[in-house]
């Protein structure tokens, strides 16, 4: 394991707020469970509090301890085709979940992300990664290191350097509904 990537396991278990690379875009994270990092997390992007962030796993378990049951056909159908990718999922969340992570809502966006660097990040943490894009709300998002705004990197905790293969948001579809609904058209073309 190299040392960026030890680093970043460890102020992640700390409580601390890590920029890293994704498939997709450069995320920026925290522990799903610790209250106080989310918080800031939510502060340091500017990001409205009824606005939930997706979580990243390193695995369907993982996910379905933070979403509950996971109906047969998300799993069949989008899970064992799209996971690991660029494909978040909302979906009921399990009532445990952060509900400041969830926007006050009752659903929770998860994705595994096929990037080896946060995939280890993930199952070494033991608990999903807050993942939205390293920008701040609004801003424009980061898809190569250089693209970083130099004013977020001061304020988080540790920041993990590498690219992003894919250079695409991810798409998002909502199967807290049905039927499905795409809300974001992106690296993935579903036909829902």
């Amino acid at each position: 394991m190299n040392q960026q990537i030890q680093k970043a396991i460890q102020v992640l278990k700390n409580g601390g707020i890590v920029i890293f690379p994704t498939d997709t875009a450069f995320g920026i994270g925290c522990r799903i469970d610790d209250e106080k990092a989310v918080e800031r997390l939510f502060k340091l992007r500017k990001r409205p509090q009824n606005q939930a962030m997706s979580a990243l796993v390193s695995s369907l378990e993982m996910a379905q301890d933070y979403t509950g049951p996971m109906p047969e056909e998300v799993i069949g159908q989008l899970i064992k085709r799209y996971w690991p990718g660029a494909l978040t999922i909302i979906l009921k969340s399990n009532p445990s979940t952060s509900l400041r992570a969830r926007g006050g809502g009752k659903t929770l966006g998860v994705r595994m992300p096929n990037h080896r660097v946060i995939l280890e990040i993930i199952k070494s943490v033991g608990v999903p990664i807050l993942g939205p894009s390293a920008n701040f709300h609004g801003g424009k998002t980061p898809y190569l290191f250089e693209d970083l705004d130099s004013e977020l990197v001061k304020l988080v905790d540790y920041v993990v350097t590498g690219e992003c293969s894919i250079k695409q948001a991810s798409t998002v579809i909502d199967c807290s509904q049905n039927p499905w609904k795409v809300l974001r058209e992106g690296a993935i073309k579903l036909q829902v």
